[in-house]
C-alpha cells in the first residue's frame, strides 16, 4: 500500500509545530486507486453509446475551464531527496510550498510502491508550466550534455529576444547554455533530467538541420550594372524573385556598394546567382556614350525620386549615370545597346531641357506686395501653371522662376507685369529717427502706428529695439507716404523737446504724495497731463523720482513736488499725548468719527496703539500749531469723560430697528439734541432690551426721556404676535425655495419671522406688521399649524426590489424626505419580511407630498438600466479626469451612475474564458435611465485619449523638452494632452501626442509651430557665432575696458556682441575675440581700434605737487579728482604711500588736454598752500574738517608728527 500526501501551505505549516495528530494508526489510509482513480480513456466512443461513468467522468461538467492539472512523475533513482519517513515534511516539503508562492499553481505529492514521486500540479496553463520547471531542477537529479551544431545556426535556437530559447526551455524543463558569439566554441550545453535532455537534444538538432537547407550567397558585380540586374521600378529583381523563390537583396543607388546577396534554399540560390550572372554576361560588354549636360539640370534628367531615370530604362533599355551632387562633373554616362543609344540619349536631352529656370527684376521691398495678403497674388499664379516654382531671396532685386519650358513663358510676362504695375503706383522712403523715440512713435498697443498706417493706407517698418537702427521705412502710395513721413517727423520733433529730469524726494514720503488709492498724485497728473511722473518700485529703496515730458512743464512740476515735499516736511512735527486707555474708544467715536472729525478739522495725523498694546500715548503728526490744537481737544475729551453718566434703558428689542432709524437717522438726531450723548442698542437679533445711554447726567436723563416716547409712538402704530410651531413644521411652512412663506406674506402683507439656530426658543414663530395684517397673517399660519397637527398614517406598496434604496446610508433618503415635508415617519418591513408594505405617519398634507415624491424616485428607478461600456483599462485613468472631474461632470450631467471596474495589473490577468468577450477590467457599467446611459456612453467614448504622429527633426527634441521638462510640461498643460518624445538612443523623428480628439489638432500645430521658432532660432544662433580676432597692446586692455568696464559694457550693448579679452595664462595676450554678427562684429571692432588709435595719441607727463595738498585735490571719497579727470578727459595718478617722491604726479591723455589739466592743477595747488599758510599762521583746524570720511588716503600721507597736521584727518 502506498502512503498520500496532500500538501497546502495550512497543512505543512501545522505539520511543523506539531499541531495535527498522528491518526494512521486510528483510520485506515485510502485505497491508491479511491485516491488516485484511473483517468478515462481519450479514445471516443462509437455514437450513440455511452462513456462508461467513472470517479473522474462523474465529476466532469461540459464547460471549458482556463485551469488544467497534469502528473509528473519523478522515479526513485532521480529523486534528489530520498528520505522516506520524511515524507510531506521536511526539506521536501519546503521545495513544495515554495514553488506554489512562486508559481500560482497548486501541488499534490503521492508515493507510488517502486517509492517513486508523483506530483499533480493544477492551475493555469503558464503556472503549470512554470511549476514543472521548479519541479525538476528542485525535486530531481540533475544530468548534462552536449550538443554540437553549426555556430551560424546558434542564433535560430535563441529566436527573436531569446523567446525561442525560453520556449524551449520551458518545454523540454531543461537549462541550455549557448556560446556567445565571441566564443568560438559550437557546443551547447543543456542540464536537466534524462528526458528532457533528450527532448532538448532532438529539437535543437531539427532546428539545425532545417538551417543546413538554406544557403546564402554574395554576388560582387560592377555598380553600373545593377540597374540591367534590378530592372525598371525594379521589375526584373521581382520577376527573379517570383520564379526562384529566393530572396535578392541589390543595393540601392545611394548606397556605394557592389555586392548582391541572395538567400533561401540552395538550389533556389543557385538557380537565382545563374539568372543574375547571365544578365551581367549579357550586359558587361555593353557600349557606352558620355554627355555633357549642365550640373542645374541633372535633377531634371534623375526626377522625382528617380522615377525619370527609371522611365528611360523601361522605355530603351539604356542605363544613365549620373554624378553625386557633391561631385563638380557634368559628365553623364549612358550605358547600354548601340543601336537604343541615340533614343536614350534624346531622352536625356528632352527631359534636362523640359525646366528652364529665369528670373524677373523686382526690388526687395516689392517682394511682399508681389506676394500679396496670405500669398493670394502669387495663389494666382500658381493655381494656373502648378509645376512652376516661384521663389523670393531676401535682400536680392529679383524673383527666381523655375517650371516646364512650355509654361515659363507666360509665368514670366505675368510676374513682370506685376511688378511694372506695382513700380508705377507705389514709392517708399526712409527717414531717420533716434531709436530712443521709436516706442513713443508705436504708442499703447500699437496705437500711434496703427492710426497713421490706417490713415494713409501704408505700410510703416519700425526696426527692433535690438538693432539699434536709426532708419524707419514707409512703404506705399506716393503720397501716403509722403503725408506719413511728415507726420512721423513731427511727432520724433515734437519729442526731441522733451525732458528727462530726476528729483531726489526721501522715499519716506512718497506713499503721501501719491496718496491713498493714488488720489493726491492723480491730481498733480491732471495739473500737468503732459508730464509723466514715475515712482521707484519700493522694494528698490531708491529715492529717484523721474519726471518726463515738455521742458516748460517738466520745470514747473519739478517746482510744484518740491513745495509738497516742503510742506510735507514741515508737516512733520509730532507729539505725543497721554490718555488712559478706557477712554481711547470714546476718542475714536463710534465708527471713528470722533477721531476723523478732529483729523479733519486740525488737519494732523493720529495714531492710536493698538488694544492689546499697553500703551497710553496717541501720537499727533502735522504742523505744530495744528498737532496743539488737536492734543487740546483730545484732552477735553478726556476731561468731559471723567464726569460722565451711564444708564440703562429697558426697550423691547422689536422695537430697536425702528428707533435706530434708516441709516441711524432716528437715534443720531437724539445724540446731537442731548450734547453728544451715546447711545448703545444690543446687537441685533440677540434678543435683549437693554439699551445704554452714556455721557453728562443732565444729558443723559433728557436722552432717556426722549428715547422712552419714541418707542410709545413706535408701540402703538406697529403690532407683533407670537405663535409656535414644532421646529420639524417649519421647512414645510416655508416650502421649498420660501414658496408656502412667500404666497402669506403676499396676501396679507405682514413680515414673518421664524427662529434662528442661535435662538433658545426654537419654537417661536413672530409676525409683525400692522394690526389687520398681523391678524390676517397669524390666522393663516394657526391653520397651516393645525393641519400639520392633525397626524394620519397611510400605507403605500414599494416592491422590495427598491427597498435597500431609501435604507441604504443609513436612510439618508428617507432622512432627506423627512426634512423637506414636515418631519413625515416613513417605515419600511424588516430586512427577508418579503413585504411591500411601507407605511408613512405625519400629517395629512406632509404625508400626501412625502408619498407623492416616492412615487417619483420609484418611477425613476423602475425606468433605470444597466449598461456596459467597453474601454481599455488603460484609458480609465485619463477618462476620470484630474480627481475624477471629468466622470463627475458626466454623472453630473446625465444623472447616471457609473462604475469603473477593478483595476487589474500585469498581462494576461482578468482575461475571459472566451477570447471574443471583453475583459473584466476594460468594462464599465452605467446604471440609470436608458435614454440617460446612451447619453452617458457616447460621453465616455468622446473622453477616450487617441494618438497621432508629428515629425520634429531628433536635433530639436532637446529644445521641445526644455530644462528639466520645462517645455514640453507647459505645452502639456496648455493644450491638455501628453507629449511622448522618444528615447535619445532611438534617433527617431517621430513623436507622439495623445489626447481627446479635439484637443490634438490644436496640439500639433502648437508643437510645429515650436518646431518653426526653433529652427529660426538655430539660424539665428549659427549668424550670431561669427567671431573675428583684433590684436591689441595689453597696455591698452584697461582703458578699453574702462571703469568697472562701462566702456567695453558699452560696446557690447551697443552693437550686441560679445567681447573676450585674454586670461592671464593665455600664450596670445594681445588678441581680443569679438563674437555676434559679422557686421555688428566688425563695427564693435572699428569702436575698440577708434579707442586704440586715440589712446597711441595721449602723452603722459609728470608734475610736482606740493604733498600736502593731494588730498584737497583728490576730495571726499576722490570726488575731486574724479571731477577734474571728467571736465579734462585725463587720467591722473597720486604716488602710493611710501613712494621715492611724495609730491610727483602723473598727468596723462591728449597734448593739448594734459596742459590745460597741469595749469588747472598748479592753480589749485597756489590756491590751496595759500590758505593752508593761512590757517597754520592763525592756528585754527576748522571742525568740518576732523573727520576721516573728508580726507581718504588716495595720494602718499604726511609724515607723522607730533604736532596735529592743519589739514587733513587728525592724527592721534
Amino acid at each position: 500500500m502506498s502512503s498520500v500526501a496532500v500538501l497546502t501551505q495550512e497543512s505543512f505549516n501545522e505539520h511543523r509545530s506539531g499541531l495535527v495528530a498522528d491518526s494512521a494508526g486510528d483510520e485506515e489510509a485510502p485505497a491508491y486507486k479511491d485516491a488516485f482513480p484511473p483517468l478515462p480513456e481519450k479514445a471516443a466512443s462509437p455514437e450513440g453509446t455511452q462513456e462508461p461513468v467513472n470517479a473522474w467522468t462523474s465529476k466532469i461538467r461540459p464547460l471549458k475551464s482556463s485551469v488544467i492539472t497534469q502528473v509528473f512523475h519523478v522515479p526513485l533513482e532521480e529523486r534528489k531527496y530520498k528520505d522516506i519517513n520524511q515524507f510531506g515534511e521536511g526539506d521536501q516539503a519546503k521545495v513544495c510550498v515554495d514553488i506554489m508562492h512562486k508559481t500560482g499553481a497548486h501541488l499534490e505529492l503521492s508515493m507510488a510502491k517502486d517509492q517513486g514521486l508523483s506530483i499533480m500540479v493544477s492551475g493555469k496553463l503558464d503556472a503549470v508550466m512554470k511549476a514543472r520547471k521548479e519541479i525538476v531542477s528542485r525535486l530531481q537529479t540533475q544530468a548534462s550534455a552536449t550538443v554540437a551544431i553549426p555556430k551560424e545556426h546558434h542564433r535560430f535556437v535563441i529566436g527573436k529576444n531569446g523567446e525561442k530559447l525560453q520556449e524551449l526551455e520551458l518545454k523540454t524543463a531543461t537549462k541550455i547554455q549557448i556560446p556567445r558569439p565571441d566564443d568560438p566554441s559550437n557546443h551547447i550545453k543543456i542540464s536537466g533530467t534524462k528526458e528532457g535532455l533528450e527532448k532538448a537534444k532532438h529539437e535543437i538538432l531539427l532546428i539545425s538541420a532545417e538551417q543546413d537547407k538554406r544557403a546564402v550567397e554574395r554576388v560582387n558585380i560592377d555598380k553600373v550594372f545593377h540597374p540591367f540586374i534590378t530592372g525598371a521600378y525594379n521589375k526584373l529583381v521581382a520577376d527573379m524573385m517570383q520564379e526562384t523563390g529566393a530572396r535578392i537583396n541589390v543595393p540601392p543607388p545611394s548606397v556605394n556598394k557592389t555586392e548582391i546577396v541572395i538567400t533561401g534554399e540552395k538550389e533556389q540560390v543557385a538557380l537565382a546567382v545563374a539568372m543574375i550572372k547571365k544578365i551581367y554576361e549579357g550586359k558587361k560588354n555593353a557600349t557606352t556614350i558620355a554627355v555633357e549636360v549642365k550640373k542645374s539640370q541633372h535633377k531634371y534628367v534623375i526626377g522625382p525620386k528617380g522615377n525619370t531615370l527609371q522611365e528611360i530604362l523601361e522605355k530603351t533599355g539604356v542605363s544613365v549615370e549620373i554624378p553625386p551632387p557633391d561631385s563638380n562633373s557634368e559628365t553623364v554616362i549612358l550605358r547600354g545597346e548601340p543601336d537604343r543609344l541615340g533614343q536614350a540619349l534624346t531622352e536625356v536631352y528632352a527631359k534636362a531641357n523640359s525646366y528652364t529656370v529665369s528670373s524677373v527684376v523686382a526690388p526687395s521691398w516689392l517682394h511682399r506686395f508681389i506676394i500679396g495678403k496670405k500669398g493670394q497674388n502669387l495663389a494666382k499664379i500658381t493655381q494656373q501653371m502648378p509645376k512652376v516654382h516661384i521663389e523670393f531671396t531676401e535682400g536680392e532685386d529679383k524673383i527666381t522662376l523655375e517650371g516646364p519650358t512650355k509654361d515659363m513663358q507666360m509665368v514670366q510676362s505675368q510676374m513682370e507685369a506685376i511688378v511694372t504695375d506695382l513700380v508705377s503706383r507705389m514709392d517708399y522712403m526712409e527717414i531717420s529717427v533716434d531709436p530712443r523715440f521709436h516706442r513713443h512713435l508705436i504708442g499703447k498697443g500699437g496705437a500711434n502706428i496703427n492710426r497713421i498706417k490706417d490713415l494713409h493706407k501704408v505700410s510703416v517698418r519700425i526696426p527692433p529695439d535690438n538693432e539699434k537702427s536709426h532708419l524707419i521705412r514707409i512703404e506705399g502710395d506716393p503720397q501716403g507716404v509722403q503725408e506719413a513721413s511728415k507726420e512721423l517727423l513731427e511727432l520724433a520733433s515734437r519729442m526731441e523737446n522733451e525732458r528727462t529730469k530726476d528729483l531726489i524726494i526721501e522715499q519716506r514720503f512718497h506713499r503721501a504724495i501719491i496718496g491713498q488709492k493714488g488720489e493726491k498724485i492723480k491730481d498733480v497728473r491732471d495739473k500737468f497731463p503732459e508730464v509723466i511722473i514715475n515712482f521707484p518700485d519700493p522694494a528698490a529703496k531708491s529715492d529717484i523720482v523721474q519726471l518726463r515730458g515738455p521742458r516748460n512743464e517738466v520745470e514747473k512740476c519739478s517746482k510744484f513736488m518740491a513745495k509738497m515735499v516742503a510742506d510735507m516736511v514741515e508737516n512733520g512735527f509730532f507729539l505725543s499725548v497721554p490718555i488712559f486707555k478706557q477712554f481711547h474708544k470714546n476718542i475714536i467715536g463710534k465708527g471713528g468719527a470722533n477721531i476723523k472729525k478732529i483729523r479733519e478739522e486740525t488737519n494732523t495725523r493720529i495714531d492710536l496703539p493698538a488694544e492689546n498694546s499697553n500703551s497710553e500715548m496717541i501720537v499727533i503728526t502735522g504742523k505744530k500749531e495744528n498737532c496743539e490744537a488737536a492734543r487740546i481737544r483730545i484732552l477735553s475729551i478726556q476731561k468731559e469723560l471723567a464726569n460722565i453718566t451711564e444708564m440703562e434703558v429697558s426697550i423691547p428689542s422689536k422695537l430697536h430697528n425702528s428707533l435706530i432709524g434708516s441709516k441711524g437717522r432716528f437715534v443720531r438726531s437724539i445724540m446731537e439734541e442731548c450734547g453728544g450723548v451715546h447711545i448703545h442698542f444690543p446687537t441685533e437679533g440677540s434678543g435683549i432690551d437693554t439699551v445704554t445711554i452714556r455721557g453728562p447726567a443732565e444729558e443723559v436723563e433728557k436722552a432717556k426721556k426722549q428715547l422712552l416716547s419714541l418707542a410709545q409712538d413706535k408701540q402703538t402704530k406697529s403690532h407683533t404676535a407670537e405663535l409656535k410651531a414644532k421646529p420639524e413644521y417649519h421647512k414645510f411652512l416655508i416650502g421649498k425655495g420660501g414658496g408656502n412663506i412667500r404666497k402669506v406674506r403676499d396676501s396679507t402683507g405682514a413680515r414673518i419671522i421664524f427662529p434662528t439656530l442661535d435662538d433658545e426658543d426654537q419654537e417661536l414663530i413672530t409676525v409683525v406688521g400692522t394690526e389687520e395684517a398681523v391678524r390676517e397673517a397669524q390666522k393663516e399660519l394657526e391653520e397651516l399649524i393645525k393641519s400639520l397637527d392633525n397626524v394620519v398614517e397611510d400605507v403605500m406598496n414599494v416592491d422590495p426590489k427598491h427597498h435597500r434604496y431609501f435604507v441604504a446610508r443609513r436612510g439618508q433618503v428617507l432622512r432627506d424626505i423627512a426634512d423637506e415635508y414636515g418631519g413625515v415617519m416613513v417605515s419600511f418591513p424588516r430586512s427577508g419580511a418579503n413585504s411591500d408594505k411601507v407605511t408613512l405617519k405625519g400629517a395629512k398634507d406632509c404625508v400626501e407630498a412625502a408619498k407623492k415624491r416616492m412615487l417619483e424616485i420609484i418611477e425613476d428607478l423602475d425606468a433605470q438600466v444597466t449598461m456596459e461600456c467597453v474601454i481599455p483599462q488603460k484609458f480609465h485613468r485619463s477618462i476620470m479626469g484630474p480627481k475624477g472631474s471629468r466622470i463627475q461632470g458626466i454623472t453630473r450631467d446625465h444623472n447616471v451612475q457609473i462604475k469603473f471596474p477593478e483595476r487589474v495589473d500585469g498581462p494576461g490577468k482578468g482575461a475571459p474564458v472566451d477570447p471574443t468577450a471583453p475583459k473584466k477590467c476594460d468594462v464599465i457599467v452605467l446604471s440609470g435611465r436608458k435614454e440617460r446611459c446612451e447619453a452617458a456612453v457616447e460621453a465616455l467614448k468622446a473622453l477616450v485619449p487617441v494618438t497621432t504622429e508629428v515629425e520634429v527633426p531628433f536635433e530639436l527634441h532637446r529644445y521641445i523638452i526644455g530644462q528639466k521638462g520645462s517645455g514640453i510640461r507647459k505645452m502639456m498643460d496648455e493644450f491638455e494632452v501628453n507629449i511622448q518624445v522618444p528615447a535619445p538612443e532611438l534617433q527617431s523623428d517621430i513623436i507622439s501626442i495623445t489626447g481627446l480628439a479635439n484637443h490634438l489638432d490644436r496640439a500639433k500645430e502648437g508643437l510645429l509651430e515650436r518646431v518653426k521658432e526653433l529652427t529660426a532660432e538655430q539660424e539665428d544662433r549659427s549668424l550670431r557665432s561669427f567671431k573675428l580676432t583684433i590684436t591689441v597692446d595689453p597696455k591698452y586692455h584697461p582703458k578699453i575696458i574702462g571703469r568697472k568696464g562701462a566702456k567695453i559694457t558699452n560696446i557690447r550693448t551697443e552693437h550686441d556682441v560679445n567681447i573676450q579679452f585674454p586670461d592671464k595664462n593665455d600664450d596670445n595676450q594681445d588678441q581680443i575675440t569679438i563674437t555676434g554678427y559679422e557686421h555688428k562684429a566688425t563695427a564693435a571692432r572699428d569702436a575698440i581700434q577708434a579707442i586704440v588709435d586715440e589712446l597711441e595719441e595721449m602723452i603722459s607727463e609728470d608734475i610736482t605737487l606740493d604733498a600736502r595738498v593731494h588730498a584737497r585735490i583728490i576730495g571726499a571719497r576722490g570726488k575731486g579728482i574724479r571731477k577734474i579727470m571728467d571736465e579734462f578727459k585725463v587720467d591722473l595718478r597720486f604716488p602710493q604711500p611710501g613712494a621715492a617722491d611724495p609730491n610727483q604726479v602723473f598727468v596723462t591723455g591728449r597734448p593739448e588736454l594734459v596742459d590745460e589739466a597741469i595749469d588747472h592743477l598748479l592753480n589749485l595747488e597756489e590756491e590751496y598752500v595759500s590758505t593752508l599758510v593761512e590757517v597754520v599762521e592763525g592756528e585754527f583746524t576748522p571742525k568740518y574738517m576732523s573727520s576721516s570720511e573728508d580726507f581718504p588716503s588716495f595720494g602718499a600721507p604726511v609724515a607723522a608728527t607730533n604736532k596735529a597736521s592743519p589739514w587733513g584727518p587728525k592724527r592721534f
